[in-house]
């Protein structure tokens, strides 16, 4: 079972080298986006605590 992970683990790394080389501007997007995912997430999880001790 530990072999699959890592065929898969090594699949996806390959895909993404892959795909960064192709199209970087395409995955420059994708991860700026998931950091602002990220980010807003954290703000409202923020927000949240913040109304809750109010």
């Amino acid at each position: 079972m530990k072999w699959v992970k890592r065929i898969l683990l090594a699949a996806v790394v390959v895909f993404a080298v892959f795909y960064v080389i192709t199209r970087p501007t395409d995955a420059a997007n994708i991860v700026q986006g998931a950091f602002g995912a990220v980010f807003t997430a954290t703000e409202a999880i923020g927000q949240f605590f913040s109304s809750l001790a109010s």
